[in-house]
This record gives structure tokens, C-alpha cells and sequence, in this order.
């Protein structure tokens, strides 16, 4: 009796670290470091605070406009321009919920511009889930701004 608990236990744990990310995507809800709203910057400004620096430090709030499809690995966030923010989560110690696209957030953490092969564009999409065509468009690196977050909190 004592090894058929000891098997459940362990079948129990494995299952549990096994998991992805579960908490859903809701106000309130905070993944990676603990953080709050304030002093959070529009996203739409973090463009201009990499014109005079390397890098910016500190807190961006903004809308998931994506999110990977396979295991939310990473997401976007949308900007006036059209073009999304790549944000990534320092460590890869935690993941985003699927639903957490549409959601404001704010993100605590360092960005910088860099440049993205087509390798990484194509597989971006892909985890997107983006067509096999709209795959096969993708022909030059991008210049983009990439967000390493250590910690995000959903506000709505």
C-alpha cells in the first residue's frame, strides 16, 4: 500500500511541474518578479528613450497584441505603428497564458533595439501560427525593440 501512494505521489508531482504556466490571464495577476504599475511608461515612448541610450531600465505598459501559440514563450505588444514589441521573460523562468491577448499589462525590465534574423522572424511566426505563405514573405532581418521581462502584471 505504502509504494502505491509513493507512485501516486510521484506521478502527482510530475504532472504538476510538468505544466505549463496555468494561472489565466486576469486584473491583478502577476508572472516572474513581483511588480506594480508605478512609473510605467507608454510603450509608444519606449522608441524614444533607446534614441539617447543603449538600453532602457524600468517599467513599460501597453496591450498583448500576440502571443506564442506552443507554450506562450513570448508575446507582443502592440504599438501605434503597427509594429509589435517583442517581449521575452528573463530566464525563460516563467510563460504567458494564451489568454492573454487583448489584456493591458505592465512590464518591468530592460529594452534595447536589436536586430532579428529571418531564422528567428520565421520561427516567430510559426509560433504565431501564421500560414505557411505569410511564412515564406518573410525575405529580411528586422530591426526591432526587444523587451526582456523579469516580471509582468496584468491591470485589465
Amino acid at each position: 500500500m505504502k509504494s502505491l501512494l509513493t507512485i501516486i505521489i510521484c506521478l502527482v508531482t510530475i504532472v504538476a511541474i510538468a505544466q505549463p504556466n496555468s494561472k489565466q490571464a486576469a486584473k491583478g495577476v502577476k508572472y516572474g518578479a513581483a511588480t506594480t504599475a508605478n512609473g510605467a511608461i507608454e510603450v509608444n515612448l519606449l522608441e524614444e528613450k533607446l534614441i539617447t541610450a543603449e538600453t532602457f531600465t524600468g517599467k513599460v505598459k501597453g496591450t498583448v497584441a500576440t502571443v506564442c501559440q506552443q507554450k506562450g514563450c513570448w508575446m507582443t505588444l502592440a504599438q501605434t505603428d503597427g509594429d509589435g514589441i517583442m517581449i521575452k521573460f528573463k530566464d525563460y523562468k516563467y510563460f504567458m497564458p494564451l489568454n492573454i491577448v487583448g489584456k493591458d499589462v505592465v512590464l518591468q525590465g530592460v529594452a534595447k533595439k536589436t536586430i532579428t534574423s529571418i531564422e528567428k522572424l520565421k520561427h516567430y511566426a510559426a509560433d504565431a501560427g501564421k500560414s505557411k505563405d505569410e511564412i515564406e514573405k518573410i525575405i529580411e532581418p528586422k530591426i526591432e525593440i526587444e523587451f526582456i521581462a523579469s516580471g509582468v502584471l496584468v491591470v485589465s
